[in-house]
């Protein structure tokens, strides 16, 4: 019997931009057809307004990512820079260090020795970054892939309810919108659940609560503009 030893830590940095992505195109998007939606705009004025919406969207959305991911970028480098300088000027020291480290993790203070002296004989550097400092090669930071997955995603998900003004009759946008873009969420949160192997129902609940929340709340702004124009 084969036993399978897969974990999923490592999908947390694509997996975070695609869903953040996808969610915020739907949720924004749909939001804001509904919210024009509701002040009774014409079809072509609705439409225009989601498709700007989805270029703008996603090019904020790449922007977000590359600048934020970027910065996270930056301090692990400062951080490896600094380790390096550490272990430079006093090597004994960053032994100490990463054996009291293991002690703390149930180890016994002269076998966590030994594996501190190992590890830092074979990889000072990385033993340091790995359980010093948290760092992990797998999940570092990467600007241009967080970029480029939340603005593929951004289009994907602002799609849905594009995809439902074109196919709705004029006078059924609104609940056109709102039943695809909520069964998208839906959708979106199950596929996250799975595979983070997180709760499906809880992943999928709690998508479809803001995403219905936030159409609400645009629905409420568009019709309270019209009474007031």
């Amino acid at each position: 019997m084969t036993h399978e030893n897969n974990h999923y830590s490592h999908r947390t940095g694509w997996l975070r931009a695609a869903v953040l992505g996808a969610n915020d195109g739907i949720v924004s998007i749909a939001s804001l057809i509904i919210g024009v939606a509701s002040a009774h705009a014409d079809i072509e004025d609705i439409l225009l307004a989601g498709v700007a919406g989805l270029v703008a969207g996603a090019m904020s959305m790449a922007a977000g990512e590359y600048v934020s991911v970027s910065s996270q970028a930056d301090t692990e480098k400062a951080d490896i820079a600094l380790e390096q300088y550490h272990l430079i000027r006093d090597i004994n020291y960053e032994i100490q260090e990463l054996t009291d480290i293991y002690i703390t993790r149930g180890v016994e203070p002269e076998l966590a020795g030994k594996v501190a002296e190992q590890l830092m004989a074979h990889d000072a550097l990385g033993a340091h970054l790995r359980d010093e400092l948290g760092l992990h090669e797998r999940i570092n930071a990467k600007p241009t892939q967080a970029a480029l997955t939340s603005a593929a995603m951004f289009t994907l998900g602002a799609a849905m309810p594009l995809l439902a003004i074109m196919v709705a009759p004029a006078s059924q946008i609104i609940p056109a919108v709102t039943i695809t873009s909520l069964l998208s969420l839906a959708t979106l949160g199950t596929l996250a659940a799975y595979l983070g192997r997180a709760s499906i129902l809880t992943g999928a609940a709690r998508v479809v609560f803001w995403g219905a929340l936030a159409m609400g709340f645009t629905a409420l702004t568009g019709t309270l503009f019209e009474m007031a124009v």
